[in-house]
């Protein structure tokens, strides 16, 4: 190939990838304006900054290329930066795709509202925790999915793009628990845990609690740190009302609620759900709500009627379960400033009882006053994902009050999370 023609070509070629990358530019066509919109503005600009701060790194690429390639008395040479910039446009493309994503879910005004309200709610869940250990509390974006369980990208990760960090805390909720999204506070914990430096305390916590009975089950305990961590935080900001939607969520077979997953750091199932049983009976007190789900699940999946080596592990925690519990929530860590995660987030504060207390203090206020929306958020989602209807109908009208309080609650500022 002569000269010219190899110029040619290599000039065609980064005209397509330059062309490519004015295109990712548009983020108005990746989610449409409206959807944009239905971001708080703090957390809208934010999340385009970064995502264009991408974008022009690959363009200023892009020209330079361009020069090299026109100047170059052997163009051919710059082939191999040319195959370079391709791969990294498709990273920024994959992580401008992802957050549109995201974002353009909320172009229906019902459920952008919705998601609104959730990413207030988010952004309080961390807070709670943060503001007392003085650690900034990143920006919360939610967005709906399919899928069984929620999950979390951290905020301050790096990203597919190599670009930069994760500006937000970007938490799924699957479409099935939009009715009863208190996963949320499972996610945003997995976020606080992280700033905070839990896991890695907590991972040494159930070590020493576990192995006096066994060293084989403490060091399995050990592994699950992350996500015990991410239930315990969930329980004491919101109770018991997440129980139910991770019962619903991780219930199976009997043989796969005993499944140990080498290399998976969330719990079997039975256990986990037994785990966030005891929490409850540890704070609220034996007889509850929990009691049934416990039943149910003992009757269900009984580890100690099977003969199988997973469920011989789940039968011999059950002794620990108590130790546990207590050692997350009333034990000091330093993560936390010398003091248990209960001094900061108090579970007493969304037990039952409390929360009647608060619905019968705020009567018809708890779901319009302005007041109890920013002072008392967490408190209010638990209260009205706490009761568990049992016919469809009954279901649907807690979606409903729920989702308008969610949607009054989405406009408020949220000057503490700038």
């Amino acid at each position: 190939m002569t000269e010219t023609a190899s110029r040619r070509q290599l000039q065609s070629e980064l005209a397509h990838w330059r062309g490519a990358i004015a295109q990712l530019a548009d983020l108005d066509a990746v989610a449409a304006p409206q959807a944009w919109a239905e971001l708080e503005d703090y957390l809208r600009f934010r999340l385009r900054e970064r995502l264009l701060s991408s974008i022009r790194t690959l363009e200023a690429e892009g020209a330079a290329l361009a020069v090299h390639v026109d100047s170059s008395e052997r163009p051919e040479q710059a082939r191999t930066a040319l195959l370079q910039l391709r791969q990294r446009y498709l990273a920024v493309e994959a992580t401008v795709e992802w957050y549109g994503d995201a974002v353009q879910q909320r172009t229906t005004p019902r459920l952008g509202a919705v998601l609104r309200g959730l990413d207030t709610i988010a952004v309080d869940a961390m807070e709670a925790i943060l503001r007392p250990l003085g650690i900034e509390t990143p920006p919360a974006l939610t967005y709906p999915d399919k899928g069984l369980g929620a999950a979390v990208l951290r905020a301050g990760i790096r990203l597919w793009d190599r670009g930069g960090l994760s500006p937000v805390a970007a938490i799924k909720i699957t479409r099935h628990n939009l009715a009863h999204p208190t996963a949320l506070v499972h996610e945003t914990t997995h976020q606080v845990a992280h700033l905070c430096g839990w896991n890695a305390e907590l991972r040494d916590v159930l070590r020493s609690v576990v192995a006096p009975q066994s060293v084989v089950l403490a060091s399995m305990w050990s592994t699950w740190a992350s996500e015990i961590a991410a239930d315990v935080g969930a329980f004491a900001l919101a109770g018991w009302s997440p129980v139910p939607a991770l019962a619903n969520v991780v219930d199976g077979t009997t043989a796969a609620v005993h499944r140990v997953r080498p290399g998976d750091p969330h719990p079997p199932s039975w256990i986990r759900v037994m785990f966030n049983v005891q929490l409850c009976r540890s704070w609220f007190g034996p007889s509850g709500p929990w009691s049934d789900l416990a039943e149910a699940w003992q009757a269900r999946h009984d580890p100690r009627t099977l003969n199988d080596p997973d469920a011989q592990i789940a039968a011999a925690s059950i002794p620990l379960l108590a130790s546990i519990a207590d050692a997350c929530t009333r034990r000091s860590y330093k993560s936390f400033g010398g003091r248990p995660l209960s001094a900061i987030a108090d579970p007493n504060r969304v037990s039952p009882s409390a929360l009647q207390e608060l619905r019968r203090t705020s009567a018809d206020s708890l779901l319009t006053s302005t007041f109890l929306a920013r002072n008392e958020s967490l408190r209010i989602l638990a209260l009205l994902t706490s009761d568990q209807p049992l016919d469809p109908a009954a279901a649907t009208a807690r979606t409903a009050r729920l989702h308008d309080w969610l949607a009054r609650l989405a406009p408020l500022p949220l000057p503490r999370a700038v």
